[in-house]
């Protein structure tokens, strides 16, 4: 089933919609969570809350991107539980993940405003457009995804050493794009 049916069906308020959505992203989905989590019974969760949210939120929002608009949910939703059990130094896979983009990315508080926010956005969509389309898929597998070092490196036929190597110049890229830009980091 395709995502303009399958919203139909979220609009229509049929139960099916969630079925059709695990069949068609529920392992996507978990993977995303479980690449933060590191955790299967918190990620069928966080999976599971993305199903209700969903439901809750369509309609009014009719998402272009379904696979995009769930991804961002579970993401979003596994980053708020790894906040909350932080504390607890149960969950190592998002600490990693952040870790790495930390010399890249501005710190929150110096992005004081929404437009400040927007305009980051707008210059790393504009330097992912640059990039060749595996550095793009690479950096958005490693750092949206969460995919680990070692499974990129096995699906890129390469070694994790050489993997890390262009990781980082990657970021290093990210890093001077967005300090052309004027962006404080």
């Amino acid at each position: 089933m395709d995502d303009l049916q399958i919203i139909q069906l979220y609009n229509a308020r049929v139960e099916t919609a969630i079925n059709e959505t695990h069949n068609k992203y529920g392992r996507m989905l978990h993977g995303i969570a479980f690449n933060i989590l590191s955790n299967h019974w918190d990620s069928e969760e966080i999976v599971n809350d993305t199903y209700s949210k969903a439901w809750n939120t369509i309609p009014p929002n009719e998402p272009k991107f379904l696979g995009a608009y769930l991804g961002r949910i579970t993401r979003n939703l596994s980053i708020n539980r790894w906040h909350k059990q932080r504390a607890k130094k149960r969950y190592k896979g998002a600490e990693l993940l952040l870790s790495e983009l930390q010399d890249c990315i501005p710190h929150s508080d110096t992005i004081e405003t929404e437009m400040q926010t927007k305009e980051l956005v707008e210059v790393i969509n504009c330097w992912l457009d640059t990039l060749p389309p595996d550095d793009r898929i690479l950096f958005l597998r490693r750092y949206w995804f969460g995919d680990s070092v070692n499974q990129l490196a096995k699906k890129c036929i390469t070694s994790p050493n050489k993997l890390a190597g262009r990781l980082y110049r990657l970021r290093q890229s990210l890093k001077k794009a967005l300090e052309m830009e004027g962006i404080s980091l």
